[in-house]
């Protein structure tokens, strides 16, 4: 979704958010696992590319001149994110070149024999997305990466792009009757393409597993941010066994709170106040932002769900009389922004935000304003899900992971705390 934020802010600054999860260390671990990931499938389309080429050429007992012929021994390729490790595929090549007369050779042109050191790599997993699904793009990304764009060639990239659609595709199929999703944030994610004139629309759901670790859900074209395309998603993932999540976290725009009461109706709302703040200060003028600001960290921060309406009030006395429909979008969605307060504190901090979506992105949404999106509406579907798949390597546990089980099985909680059952009530309910 996008949001009208105030000059000069950042993401996610002065937001309530849980730790980053594309921050320092743990970003430059993302960088060099999808470097290698990237970098493999591109040394294998390579090879793919030349054995098909060549795939007429047999000896006289028919059997092929070019095949596949295992690995070469494992080394290690510099980069400014730290070393990454490379296998790179072993070709067995018989043909003999007519214009040596010396028995033909496979050379990759995209990581040279004795190549160990690459150029600056900083941001070389968004580049390699981002370029590389485009064919007249992926040469500047290896020129970043490998300080040669030699390489690729169209029949490799179809190949590559292909691949990452194909395992895409598989992953919208897989079945989800072994998956337990207690949250869920959601989010739509708009990427721009070159080449068609409507933005890709990402509906994109992460979910968090009983035993508190954090997982793509699903990852699909919404062509349009509707209830209707989030509706098909729902059900689609219902009738593969999704069960319902306990609580989704989103924007309140989207149209996912329509679908999900009709797929989902036990599930509970809470609504994004990151999305939620951008959204009240862009009714503000730049004047009494600031101090709207404070305001609302008043509520989203008290210690309990009656400080915090308490500071509803308070916001709505300070700027209601003025500015009522700034005012009215705190007011009204007071209970879906405070249901977080009926779970455990030690989750108050990833259930107020979608950061994990937002932070995911926040590196393609960087890349794509100087390439300008990717080349088609599959290559950024693509680009997308391979980053994600990705991240999610990296993505942490939520805080108190234990408690998660204890949310799905329905246990109570008032302001953060755990309410244990009154003795006396269960022994009337044995009783009775």
């Amino acid at each position: 979704m996008s949001n009208v934020v105030p000059e000069g802010w950042e993401a996610n600054q002065g937001q309530p958010t849980e730790a980053r999860e594309g921050d320092g260390p743990v970003l430059d671990e993302i960088v060099r696992d999808g470097a290698r990931r990237m970098l493999a499938a591109a040394l294998q389309a390579e090879v793919d590319a030349y054995i098909e080429q060549f795939q007429a050429e047999v000896d006289e007992q028919g059997r092929r001149l070019v095949v596949r012929n295992g690995y070469h021994a494992q080394r290690l390729v510099t980069t400014a994110a730290g070393a990454v490790e490379v296998r790179q595929p072993r070709v067995n090549d018989k043909r003999v070149d007519e214009a040596t007369g010396k028995r033909a050779r496979f050379a990759s042109a995209i990581l040279p024999r004795w190549a160990r050191k690459s150029a600056q790599v900083a941001e070389v997993l968004p580049l390699l997305y981002l370029h590389g699904l485009s064919s007249n793009d992926f040469a500047p990304a290896l020129e970043q990466f490998l300080g040669t764009g030699k390489g690729l060639s169209p029949a490799v990239i179809t190949r590559l792009t292909r691949q990452w659609q194909d395992e895409a595709r598989a992953f919208n199929e897989r079945s989800l009757a072994g998956s337990d999703y207690v949250y869920m944030w959601v989010d739509g994610i708009h990427l721009k393409v070159r080449l068609d004139q409507d933005k890709v629309c990402l509906l994109v759901m992460i979910g968090v597993r009983s035993d508190g670790r954090k997982e793509l859900i699903a990852l699909a074209d919404g062509f349009r941010e509707s209830s209707e395309s989030w509706a098909d998603l729902l059900r689609d993932c219902k009738r593969r066994g999704m069960t319902a999540p306990t609580l989704a976290i989103g924007d309140g725009a989207l149209g996912f709170w329509k679908a999900v009461r009709d797929v989902f109706p036990a599930t509970k709302e809470q609504r994004c106040w990151w999305h939620k703040t951008g959204n009240v200060l862009a009714a503000l003028p730049k004047s009494a932002q600031p101090g709207a600001l404070a305001a609302i960290r008043e509520i989203w921060q008290a210690e309990d769900k009656p400080h915090a309406k308490a500071a509803v009030k308070a916001f709505a006395a300070a700027y209601g009389t003025k500015w009522p429909k700034a005012a009215a979008k705190i007011v009204d969605d007071t209970d879906v922004l405070l249901a977080f307060f009926d779970y455990p504190a030690e989750h108050w901090v990833h259930l107020r935000t979608t950061n994990p979506i937002e932070s995911t992105f926040a590196t393609v949404r960087l890349r794509q304003r100087v390439t300008k999106g990717p080349g088609s509406r599959a290559a950024g579907i693509a680009m997308a899900f391979k980053l994600m798949q990705s991240a999610q390597n990296r993505w942490r546990a939520i805080r108190a992971p234990h408690l998660v089980a204890k949310v799905r099985a329905g246990a109570t909680f008032k302001d953060g705390k755990l309410v244990e059952p009154d003795p006396s009530d269960q022994a009337i309910q044995q009783a009775a």
